[in-house]
């Protein structure tokens, strides 16, 4: 079973015909409302797509947007273990969605800074504990550490990136990063390859868009090529990645594998609008799959082994 700590957002999103600039005022069109959150995200795409039972531990205000929140985490089977709180409001996204798919993010994190490493359940239940980097860094490595000793794998998207202390690396067994994040921890300038060669943690996974993922355990390397899709909105496939990612690995599955299936899951969640919405079901991945359609790793190999 995975236990996901982290964040709950109300995702309100706007789309436009590019992101503003500084000083840049845009006219938007439509606007919508989705369930969000990095850690939410991950907890839906770990139970719906990835196919594990997951519960998550998160905090919430009460509120109207805590009731939308948690039906959504409900809704895909994610088992809830709600620290509530009186005087915060619940976290609040806001997203601007460009025509060509990109997004820009504002975070007002409410509640989610009130989330405690004491709000975990009993860990005893748990093979993988899943965070991220938009709750209280305190808190991270706090349940690090306490996953750590009772013999969970601990699994970090590093988001948003930030400099980590060494005491924390040192607790992962999986860190999830993107390219800017990877540099952001291992202030490595050279190739990809060189950067995850710099981190403690046993296994490092980069992932590069459309390019698609490299994943670093020990001296050993695996390449898993992007998917083509048609990109409607790009917001959350990171997040989609590593749930499904994770859940892959708590059914037994190897790298090469669990990367494969949460990329594929990661390029459909770009097809539909909104974050937990356009998360797909476990057998619309599978269908994807046996369609084929990976590209062909040479290209993403040259990339990751060039120097900066």
């Amino acid at each position: 079973m995975v236990l996901i700590a982290g964040t709950a957002n109300l995702d309100v999103v706007v789309r436009t015909q590019h992101i503003p600039a500084p000083g840049e005022t845009v006219l938007g069109r439509d606007l919508q409302i989705f369930p969000g959150g990095k850690g939410a995200n991950q907890a839906v795409a770990c139970a719906r797509a990835g196919g594990a039972p997951t519960a998550m531990a998160l905090a919430l205000g009460r509120d109207a947007y805590a009731q939308l929140l948690m039906a959504s985490l409900q809704s895909a089977g994610v088992v809830l273990h709600t620290q509530a709180f009186d005087d915060v409001a619940s976290g609040t996204a806001f997203i601007c969605v460009s025509d060509d798919a990109e997004n820009a993010i504002t975070v007002a994190p409410g509640a989610n800074t009130r989330l405690l490493a004491a709000h975990l359940p009993p860990l005893d239940a748990y093979r993988f504990l899943l965070m991220q980097l938009e709750i209280p860094l305190p808190t991270v490595v706090e349940s690090a550490r306490l996953a750590h000793a009772a013999g969970l794998q601990v699994a970090l998207n590093a988001a948003p990136a930030q400099a980590l202390p060494p005491d924390l690396l040192a607790l992962v067994d999986l860190l999830i990063v993107n390219e800017g994040e990877l540099r952001a921890i291992s202030q490595n300038q050279g190739s990809i390859v060189d950067a995850m060669g710099t981190l403690p943690c046993q296994t490092v996974v980069v992932t590069l868009g459309a390019r698609g993922a490299v994943s670093r355990q020990g001296q050993a390397l695996h390449y898993q090529g992007g998917f083509a899709v048609q990109a409607v909105d790009t917001t959350g496939a990171g997040d989609t990645f590593c749930g499904v990612l994770i859940a892959q690995l708590e059914a037994g599955r190897g790298m090469p594998e669990a990367l494969q299936f949460a990329g594929a899951a990661a390029a459909l969640c770009c097809t539909k609008a909104g974050a937990q919405s356009s998360v797909p079901e476990n057998g619309d991945v599978r269908a994807f799959l046996a369609g084929g359609g990976a590209t062909d790793v040479s290209a993403l190999q040259s990339y990751c082994e060039a120097r900066a």
